[in-house]
């Protein structure tokens, strides 16, 4: 029977999973969330800790007996039982579709839609109504998989009930208001049954479904901000003595706020982080094109009467450039849902380049004999993606190749590209579906 100790934070979603698993299992779980036995942002940065979790990560997890695990799906795994791993090959490659299936496609959508509403990352509309919508298509998968099933898989709760309930926490509890879920009622059905059984209710209390699809609190978000130091270095004036020991004081107070902002999830004190780092593009002269200007257009207007011709007159061929990428391993490519998935993961991780970027990425072919390529409009004439680690994830599987945007290759491209239709000759792939970045 494991025994051992949980390192994290209070209220840590991605804890829950481990804690409900030793629940259902018996493991025996110590749970470090506070002083002194930790405090997130001082302990975990100690050599100590460093040494048994190089990447200084929680929920972190220390057995009795030494071993060490970082990654919440591998200490949830390991905590437990064969019940809850799947008690046949099948059904333990089951449970790890659906341990895969939340942190590709909930996680990502849910963070960019949960986020601003905690004021932890800022408001984009186009990014939240994205979000809804692949929230959608998640809640659809799930509904039509439990049209004829009380769990995800088999007939009792597992490590994939677990894991998705979990993933799907602050939805629930934030912005899936009854309006919204009331389409999908095998879902709701199947998340009030889990969240009430007596394991899942030792961790994590009574769960209070939303009522109202909480929205983006400005106030909230502005409050979180590391800038409020600012102010305090605007009132230097020696008028009196007590004056600078006022805003020394004013400063530490600034301050409290840092270690609420310490207990988030470390994903989401990146993302709270992320409006402090600098702009990559920052060093670019201004461009005489509007890429918002050109993006209304496209959306708005025809394609090959209006966008077009906008793009190309208004096209800034110094301080932009087009790129051709097309992705490198379509042996691997399966069903066409699989391959569209690569496409809509990948802008997803990109969404701090939209600002700067446009791209049509298309699809082509059918299931089992499909390719993947597209046309990418950047800042500059360097390929993006290499100005920010953020932005470097999915790149390296395509090839990258730099177009002449005075070239009839080029022209022709842009045409078919973003009107989606045209011959495609250097494909020899039928389209069939394609999506926009923007």
């Amino acid at each position: 029977m494991a025994a051992g100790t949980l390192y994290t934070y209070p209220e840590n979603w991605r804890a829950f999973k481990a804690q409900i698993a030793a629940q259902y299992s018996g493991a025996r779980l110590k749970v470090a969330s506070s002083s002194p036995a930790f405090n997130f942002g001082q302990t975990n940065r100690t050599p100590a800790f460093l040494n048994n979790f190089p990447l200084g990560k929680v929920p972190a997890y220390q057995g009795d007996d030494g071993f060490c695990l970082f990654e919440s799906n591998a200490i949830a795994h390991y905590l437990s039982n064969d019940a809850l791993r799947g008690a046949t090959p099948q059904a333990s490659a089951q449970v790890l579709q659906w341990v895969s299936f939340a942190d590709s496609e909930i996680i990502p959508p849910a963070s960019a839609w949960v986020f601003p509403t905690l004021g932890i990352m800022q408001f984009n509309k186009q990014a939240t109504e994205q979000a809804k919508e692949d929230i959608k298509k998640v809640l659809g998968v799930l509904n039509q998989h439990l049209n004829t099933r009380t769990f995800l898989v088999g007939e009792r709760i597992s490590l994939a009930d677990i894991t998705v309930v979990c993933s799907m926490l602050w939805l629930f509890k934030q912005v899936v208001e009854p309006s919204f879920r009331q389409p999908y009622q095998n879902v709701t059905r199947w998340f009030v049954t889990c969240v009430n059984q007596p394991q899942f209710k030792a961790v994590l209390g009574e769960v209070k479904l939303c009522e109202k699809m909480a929205q983006f609190d400005a106030k909230k978000f502005a409050e979180m901000q590391p800038k409020k130091e600012a102010p305090a270095k605007k009132e230097k004036s020696g008028k009196e003595a007590a004056k600078p020991q006022e805003k020394k004081e004013k400063k530490k107070e600034e301050k409290k706020p840092a270690p609420e902002e310490e207990e988030m999830d470390d994903c989401d004190a990146v993302l709270a982080a992320e409006p402090k780092a600098k702009d990559p593009f920052a060093h670019l002269p201004k461009s005489s094109f509007v890429m918002d200007e050109f993006k209304r257009k496209y959306s708005n207007e025809d394609t090959l009467t209006v966008a077009l011709p906008h793009f190309w007159e208004h096209f800034d061929r110094e301080g932009y450039s087009i790129w051709y990428g097309h992705y490198k391993y379509p042996e691997e490519l399966t069903l066409t849902f699989k391959s569209c998935n690569l496409i809509t993961g990948m802008f997803q991780r990109l969404d701090k380049l939209r600002k700067n970027a446009f791209a049509s990425v298309i699809l082509f072919g059918t299931n089992n004999d499909s390719s993947i390529s597209g046309l990418w409009v950047f800042r500059g004439q360097e390929l993006a993606f290499t100005l920010s680690e953020d932005w470097q994830i999915d790149y390296e599987s395509y090839d990258w190749r730099k177009l002449d945007p005075d070239s009839e290759e080029c022209k022709t491209m842009v045409k078919e590209y973003f009107a989606w239709e045209g011959e495609f000759k250097h494909v020899g792939k039928p389209f069939n579906q394609g999506k926009i970045f923007k």
